[in-house]
């Protein structure tokens, strides 16, 4: 992945998360981190919410994530799949991301109901200003 769209994942707090279920498009404004290589983009949401239960259905998703306010706008539309954390350990590491980069989700990640959400890129679309747009497969 191009270190121009690794730096836009990383520094961005926001995304837009577009979910579906019975051919029903659902978005959702998130705050979100990325792993080290930004492979994988973590969000947390509670089990009882529509996105989640669109996850659940139907693991494909969109994400919308943008400089909007920068005097050179940038977009990247993300698709990837919803996937299940493999263990413990791994959920409390990102946990503990997730508060450092949002010190404001705590009262959400210690509630019982609050599930993180890991979803794996499969590929990018960037553009860079008006007219510089590049697709990018992510393996």
């Amino acid at each position: 992945m191009q270190e121009e769209i690794k730096s836009l994942l990383r520094d961005s707090r926001h995304c837009v998360l577009a979910t579906a279920a019975d051919n029903q498009p659902y978005c959702s404004l998130m705050v979100y981190t990325v792993n080290a290589d930004c492979t994988r983009i973590f969000m947390c949401t509670r089990r009882d919410t529509r996105k989640y239960r669109n996850l659940e259905e139907n693991p494909c998703v969109s994400l919308l994530i943008d400089s909007r306010d920068q005097p050179q706008p940038r977009a990247l539309t993300v698709e990837g799949v919803f996937e299940p954390f493999a263990g413990d350990p791994e959920k409390q590491q990102i946990r503990e991301k997730m508060i450092t980069k949002h010190p404001e989700l705590r009262t959400l990640l210690d509630s019982p109901d609050a599930e993180l959400i890991c979803i794996r890129v499969q590929s990018v679309l960037f553009l860079n200003g008006l007219t510089d747009a590049r697709r990018e497969q992510i393996e």
